[in-house]
């Protein structure tokens, strides 16, 4: 709340800009570095096409992780006028309501990000993701869509080739339900900073660990001492949210809610196929490297961790209604495709 009260003081009034033509700068708060290949791709590719499909009405400034409050915040200044909106994970509120849990990260569960994309845009994903928010703005905040761009490549020290391999692995992995999936899975999870997840690998603190994406590995130089990354990843694939103010959103109209809605998926799509491209670049130069060794697990194994994980997915959604609601509903979808047969 500080940090909320501050922003207030410092912006006054909502960041939502108008121009004597009528046009709306919306500024929007991601969780993204100011450096991300992610940003740079948004703001050179895509932030000048809402301009164009909506002829001038709507500009969107985008805004670095933390740069006006801290990334659990955003929901409560985008509430506040302070932000006009985000553009997030839903995993950071989970300590609010714990269905964001498993809106933000279902931990071993798709296999593609189009496939989770299909939860949130085609199934109950968005809605849900609503009702989740509405529990914590009381409608003050409106979910205009959402879903994840990548898969993030777990990086490892030393060969995991199948989920048998899991056992007895030391694994850098976040608090919650990643955790809780590798240790069902029979891996020691360990949970240290970012930071510190270079000089661990190097000193073989931990075997593994959760980072990031493969182009973000990569550029960090992390495989010189985790030269067996796992690639597609395993396990993490974080979606996002974009939101605005239940105000803002309003006040827009029906056609410019559709564009932005539509504009807003074409963007993640568009960035999750640069980043596959990138991704797929790396991997290509890695296997034809003796010093690197690019796994992939076969779908067998992607199964086996799966189900493992469906039973840490139950017991999560125990923690509320909501995330009980939530589980029910990626079970059903994950049927639906294909992904679960039981």
């Amino acid at each position: 709340m500080k940090h909320l009260t501050t922003a207030l003081l410092l912006c006054g009034t909502s960041l939502l800009a108008a121009t004597a033509a009528g046009a709306q700068t919306l500024t929007v708060q991601t969780s993204f570095s100011s450096g991300d290949y992610s940003t740079r791709f948004l703001t050179e590719e895509w932030l000048p096409k809402i301009a164009e499909r909506t002829d001038g009405r709507i500009h969107i400034t985008l805004v670095s992780n933390g740069a006006v409050v801290p990334p659990r915040e955003t929901p409560e200044a985008v509430a506040a006028g302070v932000l006009d909106g985000d553009w997030t994970g839903p995993h950071y509120f989970s300590g609010v309501e714990p269905a964001f849990g498993l809106l933000g990260d279902l931990i071993a569960g798709y296999d593609t990000p189009e496939q989770m994309m299909g939860f949130c845009r085609e199934g109950p994903g968005a809605a849900l993701l609503q009702e989740a928010m509405d529990v914590i703005q009381q409608g003050e905040v409106t979910v205009v869509a959402c879903g994840p761009y990548s898969r993030e490549a777990l990086v490892s020290r030393v060969p995991i080739r199948t989920f048998d391999d899991l056992k007895g692995k030391k694994i850098r992995a976040p608090e919650g339900l990643a955790s809780a999936v590798f240790a069902a899975a029979g891996a020691t999870p360990v949970n240290i900073p970012f930071t510190e997840v270079f000089g661990a690998l190097e000193k073989g603190i931990v075997d593994a660990a959760d980072v990031s994406a493969y182009v973000n590995n990569d550029a960090i130089g992390i495989h010189e001492v985790a030269p067996y990354p796992l690639y597609p990843g395993i396990h993490s694939m974080p979606s996002m949210q974009f939101t605005l103010s239940t105000a803002t959103w309003e006040d827009l109209s029906p056609e410019d809610q559709a564009t932005l809605r539509d504009w807003w998926y074409d963007a993640m799509i568009a960035l999750r196929e640069a980043v596959a491209a990138e991704d797929e670049a790396l991997v290509a130069r890695d296997t034809a490297d003796p010093n690197i060794t690019v796994i992939n697990w076969a779908q067998e194994d992607r199964d086996k961790l799966r189900a493992v994980a469906r039973t840490q997915w139950e017991a999560y959604a125990e923690k509320s209604p909501l995330a009980r609601k939530v589980y029910e509903a990626h079970v059903a979808y994950m049927h639906q495709i294909g992904l679960l047969d039981d």
